[in-house]
């Protein structure tokens, strides 16, 4: 249910975002702003976009985890495609995750995150423990055979 009203709030809160700019710089200052942000999310999509890709081929041929990398990437990534949709609330988002010093932010929470989704929960022991013959003292027992 939850990830069906975020949506809803997203654009609600755009929506009112977007009218309080306009009442505050007028609504042609406003519909110009959200145009402008829209070739410059591409542009950082493509320029910080071929930036990453060099550094994630680098910690490659260095034989390094690229983990630090493709988060970057990722989060790259989200901002353009930020930048891109018109809204206030998306260009901030967007420039928080562009900007390689809340990007670093931004990284390590996403780090954290993925490691307590997929390690932690990975290797959470959920089942009862099975029994285990330790001292292999288990036999073999033969079905009794019924006449045919």
């Amino acid at each position: 249910m939850a990830l069906v009203l975020i949506p809803i709030v997203w654009l609600l809160a755009e929506v009112f975002v977007a009218i309080k700019v306009a009442e505050a710089i007028g609504v042609l200052a406003m519909l110009l702003a959200l145009v402008v942000s829209w070739p410059i999310g591409g542009w950082a999509l493509r320029s910080q976009g071929r930036a990453a890709w060099r550094r994630l081929s680098v910690a490659v041929s260095e034989g390094r985890s690229p983990g630090r990398e493709v988060l970057d990437g990722v989060l790259i990534l989200i901002g353009g495609v930020l930048l891109i949709i018109p809204g206030f609330l998306s260009d901030v988002v967007a420039v928080c995750a562009l900007l390689p010093p809340t990007r670093a932010l931004l990284r390590r929470q996403l780090a954290g995150n993925l490691h307590r989704r997929f390690i932690v929960t990975s290797t959470r022991f959920t089942a009862p423990p099975q029994t285990y013959d330790v001292d292999s003292t288990a036999t073999d027992v033969d079905q009794p055979h019924l006449p045919a």
